[in-house]
């Protein structure tokens, strides 16, 4: 037998998997965090990708805007924001011509505890912020991408002289990578222009890891032109979510050089598919709750055949998710039901929603966890098993006893890339 480690919470689960079986584990390539993350985020906005230096850019009387992601992304806002208001306050801008925008897209706003969390302590009482609200009328219209959608987006940002973004590029289940452009649309966009764009997330192309044909990113990228943001500061985190490298300069300049990293240390090449795939979304927060651990099971796709097993080890101690999560599965048993629903109602969670039902029919999910069997079963169309090794005992009297087993114990953080030669 050889055993293998997968995070589950704050813990670990062994699973036993027979040596014959056995193909190996699907794991990121570890890139060291930087041993001063500040420092590293300093050193990126000295050396700007095809742009001068952000404090060239601003200057005494400019009103800026600086765009941060909400309360649930893992982007380490707090290092980025005050070396970006260093470097203003040296070009002459006062803060009080400086507003922090939360790019929340659809999701709930960012209170005011929060805000002063995600920002660290001493930013909030120094510049204005405000939670982006994809609802509201306060938005600009700037114009119509190619695919026909009208981009609006919120005031604070049109009307500033300078904009700045800033987050995290990683991973995207239907854009390809986050990051970049992702904080125009949907970050700081208006709800019609978010639906419109996220319709295309049911096209084969939108999956992750990929940009060419996508015609999400392509739209994303046409509004972030739309929006003549003049720079970004993105970084790229590690497995451990450490701040591996930091980015800045030109929005596309920036996001290009986030995806090269992410490419070399989440794309992971593989020979074959195997029957069954086991899988960890990478412990908390990433299997926080159903919502977050499907992304693992996304990426498994990749890893394990047609009518083949995921064994997905999450513990969920917050449930399902989202209640717009549970509601589209609950509502929506076909999933062609559901993709009609979705082009004409898109939301986040139904998009998520139908991937996990569409993998569901797929392959069989096996769900280790502490979610109760109502919701995983009857919501959700999977199968649960009470450990990791009664799971992988059910995958394999469901594939066979020759079965062949690839485990993956950061799902969330791996893209398996199969191999065109093998």
């Amino acid at each position: 037998m050889v055993e293998v480690w997968l995070p589950y919470g704050e813990t670990e689960v062994c699973a036993r998997i027979p040596a014959r079986s056995f193909l190996g584990t699907i794991e990121p390539r570890e890139k060291p965090g930087a041993s001063n993350p500040r420092a590293e985020v300093e050193r990126a906005l000295r050396e700007p990708l095809g742009t001068g230096p952000l404090r060239e850019m601003a200057g005494p009387g400019k009103k800026v805007a600086v765009v941060v992601d909400d309360a649930t992304s893992p982007a380490p806002t707090s290092l980025m924001v005050p070396p970006i208001l260093d470097e203003l306050g040296l070009a002459g801008v006062k803060d009080g011509d400086i507003t922090v925008v939360f790019a929340c897209g659809m999701g709930r706003p960012v209170g005011p505890a929060e805000m002063g969390e995600v920002l660290g302590e001493g930013v909030l009482g120094r510049v204005r912020a405000v939670s982006h609200d994809a609802g509201s009328g306060d938005l600009v219209d700037l114009g119509e991408t190619s695919f026909g959608t009208r981009v609006y987006v919120n005031r604070m940002l049109a009307e500033a002289d300078l904009r700045v973004l800033t987050g995290v590029v990683g991973l995207h289940p239907c854009a390809g990578y986050g990051g970049g452009r992702e904080s125009v649309l949907p970050g700081v966009s208006g709800l019609r222009t978010i639906q419109r764009n996220g319709r295309m997330c049911l096209d084969p192309e939108a999956r992750p890891g990929v940009l060419e044909g996508n015609r999400v990113h392509g739209e994303m990228v046409e509004a972030l032109g739309l929006a003549r943001v003049g720079f970004a500061l993105n970084v790229v985190l590690n497995s451990r979510r450490e701040v591996a490298e930091a980015f800045a300069g030109d929005p596309n300049r920036v996001f290009q050089e986030g995806v090269r990293l992410v490419d070399e240390v989440c794309k992971v090449p593989v020979g074959r598919r195997a029957d069954i795939a086991v899988v960890s979304p990478g412990g908390n927060p990433l299997d926080l709750d159903l919502y977050r651990a499907s992304v693992g099971v996304d990426h498994a796709l990749n890893a394990v055949k047609r009518r083949g097993v995921v064994v997905l080890v999450a513990e969920c101690p917050g449930g399902y998710g989202p209640e717009a999560f549970r509601d589209w599965a609950a509502r929506y048993k076909d999933l062609g039901d559901m993709e009609k629903e979705l082009r004409r109602r898109f939301a986040p969670e139904g998009l998520m929603a139908h991937r996990l039902r569409a993998a569901s029919e797929r392959t069989t999910i096996i769900l280790v966890s502490a979610l109760p069997d109502y919701y995983a079963v009857n919501t959700f169309n999977l199968r649960t098993a009470r450990a990791v090794n009664d799971a992988l005992r059910d995958a394999f009297e469901a594939a066979g006893r020759n079965a062949e087993v690839w485990a993956m114990p950061r799902g969330n953080v791996t893209l398996p890339i199969l191999e065109a030669s093998k």
